[in-house]
């Protein structure tokens, strides 16, 4: 892979929900952007967090590096798009069914035993071109928003939304653990000047230039017969018996259950989008289940580094819910303009579900940013769907 493309690859998998900001052509249209005030995660040392030097100021200012790119970027293209996993294969509704007998200590916050939710699913590529060809190697997305979930949520602007978010990535591990780093490589990567670009490799080192590398080259032939994991962990519970752990869906067959085996070859002349087409054509006449699983940590592994893989060989997964996703027409222009307005953020998410790590506590301040400027720039409402807005064909 030359460097030039490989660069604008990795660059996709810091952000979920980046937006341009219009400003000469939208000026007399939308008021300037007004940033909420979002309280900076608190560290749950129990749990093994440990704060950054300047940690909350690194945030805000790798946010502001971000608003400033989204500027130069997306100037032209009259149209807030997102500029990580922009180009979407579909939003897919779904039911995220949770096993009846969940291990006690698994069965917290939404895994209660047997409860079942609806669900939106939207399968993405992690570019930031969404014209980009799918053949093309890259990262893939797998968002989960599980509708009709009680309870306040963490994300304080939208406390009362009834939303548990779960986003994954077709990669185990990520490619930052360091907010300066983080900060430094947004800058190089936003950069005009290819000396900086050119220092990319240096600021992220070995490992985590390694993992952008696997994440950013893989291929696949149907956004559901791929396995998607968090990359950084979460908590599971609250108070004394809280534990950090990971999740992953991958796909599952059960004739006991009508879930067929999807085993989709590369096609030869493959089209444009055609992991739409797969995802459309597998969903026209069955459906498809995967298994959602969580993964709890063992005393040596971290929730700071995330660039390390918690070894499945060391810590296994744990089956906690199947996810069947029915037969549908989901490419419709109606559906895909719902899909479009929707945001993912791990923070919304019960305390039982709060992210740790470094990753996760700038997220919280990134994403909501992000996310208002691409509503705002559209025009459009940002709402959490709420359980009467049911998936629809």
């Amino acid at each position: 892979m030359k460097h030039a493309a490989f660069v604008a690859a990795i660059i996709t998998l810091v952000a979920c929900d980046r937006v341009p900001n219009h400003v000469d052509q939208l000026h007399s249209e939308h008021a300037p952007a007004q940033h909420r005030e979002i309280p900076y995660p608190s560290i749950d040392a129990f749990l093994g967090e440990k704060l950054h030097d300047n940690e909350q100021e690194l945030a805000q200012n790798i946010e502001a590096v971000i608003e400033e790119s989204i500027q130069d970027t997306y100037r032209k293209r009259g149209h807030a798009i997102r500029d990580a996993h922009p180009k979407a294969h579909g939003c897919v509704k779904a039911q995220f069914h949770v096993d009846e007998t969940v291990i006690p200590s698994l069965a917290k916050g939404a895994f209660q035993s047997g409860k079942t939710y609806d669900a939106w699913i939207r399968f993405s590529n992690s570019n930031a071109d969404p014209d980009r060809a799918d053949i093309s190697g890259d990262g893939r997305g797998m968002a989960i928003k599980l509708l009709g979930v009680p309870g306040t949520k963490l994300l304080e602007t939208e406390s009362q939304a009834k939303t548990q978010d779960f986003i994954m990535v077709s990669h185990p591990v990520f490619i930052i653990d360091d907010p300066s780093d983080y900060l430094s490589f947004v800058q190089q990567t936003n950069s005009t000047n290819w000396l900086d670009k050119l220092s990319v490799p240096f600021t992220l080192g070995f490992q985590g230039l390694w993992n952008a590398r696997q994440t950013t080259t893989k291929k696949i032939s149907n956004p559901l017969q791929t396995r998607y994991w968090s990359m950084v962990p979460y908590q599971l519970g609250t108070g004394a018996e809280r534990q950090a752990i990971k999740f992953s869906a991958k796909p599952f067959s059960d004739p006991g259950r009508s879930c067929p085996t999807i085993q989709d070859d590369f096609p030869s002349g493959p089209g444009h989008n055609f992991l739409r087409q797969a995802l459309r054509n597998t969903l026209a006449t069955s459906k498809a289940c995967m298994q959602f699983l969580v993964q709890p940590r063992i005393p040596s592994m971290s929730v700071e580094n995330s660039k390390t893989e918690w070894k499945e060989s060391e810590a296994p997964f744990f089956r906690v819910a199947t996810i069947e996703i029915p037969p549908q027409e989901f490419d419709t222009r109606e559906n895909n303009d719902f899909c479009e307005n929707l945001s993912f953020n791990p923070w919304h998410a019960l305390p039982e579900h709060r992210p740790l790590g470094v990753v996760n506590r700038l997220r919280k301040v990134i994403y909501p940013q992000i996310s208002d400027s691409r509503h705002r720039m559209n025009s459009a409402p940002h709402m959490e769907p709420d359980p009467t807005d049911s998936p629809r064909k």
